[in-house]
């Protein structure tokens, strides 16, 4: 571990920052991962750690290891645009607390790094920063909101990564890129840039990226913490007679292949050290999704479009907006009755979901999101389930520009924002040449999609989702870390990618 090279003197901080720097320069051009480098503050930081280790002064638990953030962090002195053009020269005055959490620890920021435009989608792109590239293939996207970071991290640019999590924001892009990520259950998202405003049914929260779960769980323990208590012990945790929920279909789209195999497979893996697993299908999960977009929503997208005010839109956000100027109950029914009617089921759901609601539709939204926890959770009870497993993602790293068709495919990481569970993904395997796609034909425009990503999908990253009750990140970090174990020495494992 670098910590630990840098601690010892077997290595200096300023060895390991510029062995990153030439990383992040050699790679850059294709992969675009980091837009806003701060390599000059960098270099700084870590002669400050060298003359601390040298006058063997107290060090820091992160000392030396260089670390990025995901644009939409407050970094003093830099934008927080979220891709957006007109708040280039808008200069944070101070760093976010999170940041500063980890920076107190001794890490070393490297820059940030490039986000989907206003966060939204599981690509990174926008007409700002432009687009970024996965390290396994550059014709794929590596995941969104969070893509700059799991790219870089994926390319060995950076050891750790600051980003956040509405949707699937980290485990997205940690899946697509063959890396590791949490979303912790709750903690403070001050200095991060806030799309909805006073909407607390589905927070934002931190997450984080790096190569290994033990980096995770050392990062995570080191964040800002005051709004909440810390997590227990992984290491004090047992696999043996752990009891595992298991599934690979929420009802609202199949996943492909390799990400079945992933879970069962992983499910497998848990067993042979001695955990109970089970299948099971979580009561109401099918409902989920269409009922996270409607209170997102709820506002008709009035407040994004506030902030897009003056920049220039990606497609993809424009379509949001304007579906939003239009009040639901239109969407339910005229809209969607015309796509179902024409056999596009999946994007009538979703439109269902789009456009502004009433305050007393926007409650119903709120009394169902309670309904479904309670089910939920006493569907664990049932089961007496300490955690479980499930695909992070319906496939594999999508191609450029396909992601407005497939929004549905974050159905799978979104619910555990819904629940406000913590989750986490952990890298598996890699997509084998006999299981690219079991999709049969289809006029459905979200299949062919679907299908089109498929193909050619040979060798991409695959990874598992692991989610427990609230504030149990330890036992997410325990199974994570047990599924890595497992996995790492295997010739599928995605350890190197290509670039």
């Amino acid at each position: 571990m670098i910590v630990e090279r840098v601690r010892s003197g077997d290595i200096s901080a300023t060895e390991v920052v510029e062995a990153h720097i030439r990383r992040i320069e050699s790679t850059h051009a294709r992969l675009n991962a980091l837009v806003i480098p701060l390599f000059s503050s960098a270099r700084t930081e870590a002669k400050a750690v060298d003359a601390a280790r040298e006058g063997r002064e107290q060090l820091g638990a992160l000392a030396g290891l260089p670390f990025t953030v995901k644009e939409s962090w407050d970094v003093a002195g830099t934008p927080s645009t979220m891709g957006l053009t007109a708040r280039s020269t808008q200069l944070a005055e101070a760093d976010a607390p999170q940041v500063a959490a980890l920076r107190r620890a001794g890490a070393i920021l490297l820059g940030k790094t490039n986000v989907s435009q206003l966060l939204m989608g599981n690509e990174t792109s926008n007409p700002l920063y432009y687009r970024t590239k996965n390290p396994w293939n550059e014709q794929r996207a590596p995941g969104g909101s969070t893509g700059g970071e799991a790219a870089l991290i994926a390319a060995g640019g950076s050891p750790l990564g600051l980003g956040s999590d509405i949707g699937g924001s980290v485990r997205l892009p940690a899946h697509a890129c063959g890396i590791q990520a949490i979303k912790p259950t709750s903690l403070s998202m001050k200095g991060h840039a806030n799309l909805f405003p006073g909407q607390l049914a589905i927070s934002s929260q931190p997450g984080l990226l790096a190569r290994t779960v033990a980096d995770l769980e050392l990062a995570l323990r080191m964040m800002d913490t005051r709004s909440r208590p810390g997590f227990g012990d992984p290491g004090a945790l047992s696999i043996r007679m752990m009891r595992v929920a298991l599934y690979t279909d929420n009802g609202v789209m199949q996943v492909a292949p390799a990400l079945r195999r992933a879970v069962v497979e992983a499910g497998a893996a848990l067993a042979s050290r001695g955990a109970y697993v089970e299948e099971w299908k979580p009561p109401g999960v099918e409902e989920a999704w269409p009922k996270y977009l409607g209170i997102l929503m709820a506002d008709g997208s009035a407040n994004a479009r506030r902030i897009c005010q003056g920049s220039k839109l990606a497609p993809t956000v424009r379509q949001v907006l304007l579906a939003g100027l239009t009040p639901r109950w239109f969407h339910r029914i005229v809209s969607a009755p015309i796509l179902r009617t024409s056999g596009q089921k999946l994007l009538a759901g979703a439109t269902e979901a789009m456009g502004y609601v009433s305050a007393d539709e926007y409650w119903q939204l709120l009394s169902w999101q309670a309904s479904f926890r309670e089910r939920f959770l006493i569907g664990l009870d049932r089961g007496r389930f300490d955690v479980l497993i499930c695909p992070p993602d319906v496939l594999p790293a999508l191609r450029h520009g396909s992601g407005q068709y497939l929004s549905a495919a974050l159905s799978y990481s979104a619910v555990y924002n819904l629940l406000s569970m913590p989750a986490g993904v952990v890298a598996v395997t890699r997509v084998r040449p006999d299981e690219e796609s079991d999709r049969g034909l289809s006029w459905d425009l979200v299949v062919r999609k679907a299908v089109q990503c498929e193909a050619g999908s040979v060798g991409l990253p695959v990874g598992v989702q692991v989610a427990a009750k609230q504030h149990r990140e330890d036992i997410v970090l325990c199974v994570m870390k047990a599924i890595e174990e497992h996995f790492r020495s295997l010739p599928d494992y995605p350890l190197h990618p290509p670039i």
